[in-house]
């Protein structure tokens, strides 16, 4: 037992090390941009940056209006499968894994080639149109880790009682959803929205090929023009990565407080 005790320690302290030296790493080199001390300049530079400032904002943005479309789909197609379908449940997780496998540039390019402005409809020829188009490819992107933490959110209740019970006092199926389903597996969403995060914040292709100031772009851009402005930007999106973990954790513990 104490022996392997010592190797699972071992291997941890490896995982931790192998994880947290380049990150390390990383930030040592972005206070270097001062010759001979270390100094906070990289991260001020990056900061006053009108643009990092506006393409963060406007992928945060995008990410809250992808997270919402992709409960939007998600949320009343797992519930649905696993109600009345559960013989297509195979199907619909096949379909929901196509993203892993098709690039995001053939993604982009049939949206371009559907959606261009000789289209029948042309979304490419307004920034609004661009940007529903942005968020449905980063809705896409996230679907097969939307669907999954969806799905194992509706494992974890008993569908078939809280839907007999809710339609058994009067509620419809929109009501079912919203103030059931959806309350009940809060959760496993705020999962699937942090994956969804952060594929919004870190993408790059679709956003640059269509054009849009987001953030992943930004940081590609920073990364060909600047020395140690880009270890400070990659430190920064790692801490709001991490930021988002916190809160999401926050929020799901007060989930399950209110449920006790």
């Amino acid at each position: 037992m104490n022996l392997k005790r010592i190797g699972s320690w071992a291997i941890f302290i490896l995982a931790v090390i192998y994880f947290l030296l380049p990150l390390v790493g990383t930030l040592e080199f972005s206070l270097r941009a001062r010759r001979g001390v270390y100094s906070l300049d990289a991260y001020r530079n990056v900061l006053d940056d009108p643009q990092f400032q506006q393409t963060l904002a406007y992928s945060v943005i995008l990410s809250i209006a992808t997270v919402i479309l992709g409960v939007l789909i998600v949320a009343p197609t797992a519930f649905w499968v696993r109600l009345k379908m559960p013989r297509l449940r195979p199907v619909v997780e096949f379909i929901t894994l196509l993203p892993l496998v098709i690039p995001p540039i053939i993604i982009v390019f049939g949206y371009i080639r559907l959606f261009n402005t000789s289209s029948i409809l042309p979304l490419t020829g307004s920034a609004r149109g661009t940007d529903f188009l942005l968020a449905a490819g980063y809705a896409t992107l996230s679907l097969p880790y939307m669907y999954r933490a969806v799905d194992t959110g509706l494992r974890a209740i008993e569908v078939q009682t809280l839907t007999e019970a809710a339609q058994s006092l009067g509620a419809g199926w929109a009501t079912v959803l919203a103030r059931v389903i959806l309350p009940n597996i809060a959760v496993a969403i705020l999962s699937g929205a942090f994956l969804t995060f952060a594929i919004v914040i870190g993408e790059y292709v679709i956003a640059a090929l269509l054009n849009r100031p987001a953030f992943g772009p930004y940081m590609v851009w920073m990364g060909s023009n600047r020395a140690y402005e880009p270890a400070a930007l990659a430190v920064i999106a790692f801490g709001m990565t991490w930021a988002s973990m916190g809160v999401i954790q926050l929020l799901a513990r007060r989930t399950r407080f209110t449920k006790g």
